[in-house]
């Protein structure tokens, strides 16, 4: 329901193309920013999005985003140009579906171990729904209210995000409440309360440090005190200047733990089959997603329809994009199914469909490769399962965020290229074959970069490193 909500008015953002198109009168390069933005910059902003959800956890940050959403949406009824579209609908928008995407499938892997790729699939399924629905659902609000309309009654509709927020409970506590936790029982240990505090925690004065009832209340007290109360009370005690000191302390001590989170981002890109990864992403994106954005217009501008159909081309994109989601996600399940080089094979049957679109004189055919590129961009609902296998669940949010952002910066790219093609050529010909070469490589790559030789190759490489000194260290290892 969260993505439903979130991803749904982004999602089908073809359908209020034309209508700004008509209301701005700008070129449709600069029009196409606004869709790509939307989903490229909350994709490009993945990894603060991560760090977020590991900082703070999912429930807080999908609250957050929820009024993000609905604000942006809210505004952007109000917009008196393009470049206020940007704004409210690109940026404002953007980033809210960024922190409920890394919340979403954040909890989503921590909480399912054995049907990982059919529990994603089932949740990034919201968003292909949300498309389907809302792309339907606009156009008649369109027709009853306006397009200022349209948008403040979808604005309202995501406030529901909140809600959902609410089903979100950490099995983990948040890295904001574990700093905390250890900073608390450091400061305990250092006796840098004051008496009272002590009477407050139910410790007699004779009574030892670890008692149950003092583990307690300082597991009570762990949202109540940070830092900057303790700088408070250490000004009360021994005066500004440790009072300044810990503050230092307390600021060089952050910038370690984030250069350490920087080493650990850096560490994961030295992985060959992340790096493919990554590649491969980043090309499906440029080349995948200006198809959903441009395909009405694509119809419209061959003659091949007057208006917006019923069941807009958009929305059959979206509901094979939700099965394709499903069906992907149980074949990532099978024991005997590289999830890697279906993937692969993935991109390469949305290129080749995608290199078929130009050649396509009629709307039924329009229909049938909308239909086959949007199940082949279901692979989505595999990019969580794919990096859990790669660098594994410890690391999982900082991977997806860093996998996300090339993926948000290829989405950010392809519009306003397909637009820049069209501007220049009056035709959608040429972008679409850019768009189908583009794919169609980065399934190539990732196939070959993953090829078992390079994985023996390492395994040799690493061989001689490895000494045993005792039958304890055997065992060791293989647990």
């Amino acid at each position: 329901m969260a993505q439903f909500l979130a991803y749904g008015a982004p999602q089908s953002v073809g359908v209020l193309y034309p209508e700004w198109l008509h209301i701005f009168q700008e070129s449709k390069g600069m029009t196409a920013w606004v869709g790509s933005l939307v989903s490229g910059v909350g994709l490009i902003a993945s990894p603060v999005c991560s760090a977020c959800v590991d900082n703070f956890g999912a429930r807080p940050v999908t609250i957050f985003s929820g009024v993000m959403v609905a604000g942006g949406l809210m505004l952007s009824a109000f917009a008196p140009n393009v470049q206020f579209l940007m704004f409210s609908y690109g940026i404002v928008v953007g980033l809210g579906c960024g922190l409920v995407y890394a919340a979403t499938l954040t909890i989503t892997c921590q909480y399912f171990d054995k049907r990982r790729g059919l529990a994603l699939g089932i949740v990034t399924t919201g968003t292909s729904v949300g498309a389907f629905v809302y792309a339907t659902a606009q156009n008649e609000l369109i027709v009853l209210f306006g397009l200022d309309g349209c948008l403040l009654i979808i604005g309202a509709l995501a406030l529901n995000l909140m809600a959902c927020a609410g089903f979100m409970r950490p099995l983990n506590m948040p890295g904001y409440y574990l700093k905390q936790k250890a900073a608390l029982e450091r400061n305990t240990e250092e006796q840098l309360f004051e008496k009272p505090l002590a009477d407050e925690l139910k410790i007699t004065p004779g009574s030892p440090t670890t008692t149950p009832d003092k583990t307690l209340m300082v597991k009570e007290l762990l949202i109540t005190i940070d830092t900057k109360n303790l700088a408070v009370q250490t000004d009360k005690k021994n005066g500004s200047f440790l009072s300044g000191l810990a503050i230092v302390k307390v600021i060089k001590k952050k910038q370690q733990a984030y250069c350490k989170y920087m080493h650990s981002m850096a560490d994961i890109m030295q992985d060959q089959a992340m790096v493919a990864f990554c590649i491969a992403v980043f090309l499906f994106s440029l080349g995948a997603f200006p198809p959903v954005l441009f395909m009405e217009d694509v119809a419209q501008s061959e003659g091949l329809i007057e208006e917006v159909s019923f069941i807009p081309l958009v929305s059959i994109v979206a509901i094979t994009t939700g099965v394709g989601k499903l069906v992907l996600g149980v074949l990532a399940d099978l024991r005997w199914m590289n999830s890697i080089y279906l993937y692969a094979f993935t991109l390469f049957a949305a290129g080749v469909a995608l290199l078929l679109i130009p050649i396509t004189k009629s709307y039924m055919g329009l229909q049938i490769l909308s239909a086959v590129v949007g199940f082949f961009s279901g692979n989505w609902s595999l990019t969580s399962y794919i990096t859990t296998k790669i660098v594994g669940l410890d690391r999982l949010t900082q991977a997806h965020g860093i996998l996300m952002f090339f993926g948000g910066f290829g989405i950010l790219l392809g519009p306003p290229v397909v637009g820049w093609f069209f501007d220049w050529t009056q035709s959608y010909d040429l972008a679409f074959y850019f768009s189908g070469t583009c794919v169609v490589l980065g399934g190539l790559i990732l196939f070959v970069l993953n090829l078992p030789c390079w994985h023996r190759k390492k395994l040799e490489s690493d061989r001689p490193d490895v000494h045993y000194t005792s039958n304890c260290d055997k065992v060791a290892s293989v647990a």
